[in-house]
């Protein structure tokens, strides 16, 4: 027995397939909004009238960041050749990379080699956004990828 296709069963497929993308995109879109961590700066077209000077007078300093996640244990490494450096650390946010909702501030204390803090962390990807300042004025800004240690 042969069934007839009507007008109706290929308005319900389209109906329906369209239904499915329409409904994932929304749910992107949501999730991409939701998520969005916000504006780096609040108006580039300004923030791009000293960037050459601010990179190069950041160059200039010639430090070597990085920072490390052990547990919950957070070390931020300074160093200009094999010295560590103890700048004034303005602003320090511990987060996700995709999200603001885990931002942590730490309160780091420098132990005469890197500049450690508890913080509440977990498996997965993490950034620390750095402002910091030298003892000659000159700003230092970074986003450092956290390397996870075992």
């Amino acid at each position: 027995m042969q069934h007839e296709l009507k007008g109706w069963h290929v308005f319900t497929g389209f109906a329906m397939a369209f239904g499915v993308i329409i409904a994932v995109n929304l749910t992107l879109a949501f999730n991409a909004v939701r998520t969005f961590p916000g504006l780096e700066v609040k108006n580039s077209y300004v923030a791009s009238q000293s960037f050459d000077a601010d990179r190069a007078a950041q160059e200039a300093l010639n430090w070597d960041v990085a920072a490390t996640l052990t547990g919950d244990h957070l070390v931020l490494t300074i160093l200009k050749g094999d010295a560590p450096v103890s700048p004034v650390i303005e602003e320090a946010i511990f987060g996700r990379a995709t999200s603001v909702a885990a931002d942590q501030t730490p309160d780091f204390k420098f132990n005469g080699q890197s500049y450690v803090a508890d913080v509440d962390a977990g498996a997965g990807n993490w950034n620390l956004r750095l402002k910091m300042r030298s003892i000659d004025g000159a700003l230092f800004q970074q986003r450092v990828i956290v390397r996870v240690q075992k």
